[in-house]
């Protein structure tokens, strides 16, 4: 009995193609990451009632699977020691941020002198970079206002304070949390 050619590769191109739809072959270390970070806003939402997992672990499995096929084989995501790590940084600075905004507006006289400062990102990821600027705002007093090119323009309640610092700090971290090495800074 012979196998029909045309048969064979019409099987293995459909093999191909279902793989494809399911997003290619994805390693064990951003799945983790991803049901980590799923279970823990699962139980920041419902807490640790036993029969809150009873939806919560298909809602995670499942929030997982779609978060993976949407990424793409390629993605550039966060790595699991990385959020471990910027996790306990995310909180300080929080809580940081919050208190000094606090402190400046509960005084009889406010100790803020607005402005607009630039910074030149060495982060060169999207994903690094979308994640920077929505983080830019944790930092006291900060937020991200533009963005050209690789220069951010982040406006502060006091442009005196050395944001630049902070910025880096926080670029460092987040370079961490997606594994890519930081560019050396353009000057133009």
């Amino acid at each position: 009995m012979t196998t029909n050619p045309v048969t064979t590769n019409s099987a293995s191109t459909s093999s191909v193609s279902a793989r494809s739809a399911i997003g290619s072959t994805v390693g064990i270390a951003p799945a983790l990451a991803r049901a980590t970070l799923f279970t823990a806003i699962w139980l920041a939402l419902a807490g640790s009632d036993g029969s809150s997992w009873i939806i919560g672990i298909p809602a995670i499995a499942l929030a997982t699977l779609a978060a993976l096929r949407l990424a793409g084989p390629r993605s550039n995501g966060p790595r699991l020691l990385g959020m471990l790590r910027f996790v306990p940084y995310f909180l300080i600075e929080s809580v940081r941020g919050g208190v000094d905004v606090a402190s400046r507006v509960m005084r009889p006289r406010l100790r803020i002198a607005p402005g607009t400062s630039t910074y030149d990102l060495r982060l060169t990821s999207v994903n690094a970079r979308v994640f920077f600027l929505d983080s830019v705002s944790l930092l006291p007093g900060t937020l991200s206002a533009d963005l050209r090119g690789a220069r951010l323009y982040v406006h502060a309640l006091d442009i005196n304070d050395d944001i630049d610092a902070a910025l880096r700090r926080l670029e460092a971290q987040i370079a961490d949390l997606f594994g890519e090495p930081l560019e050396q800074t353009r000057r133009d």
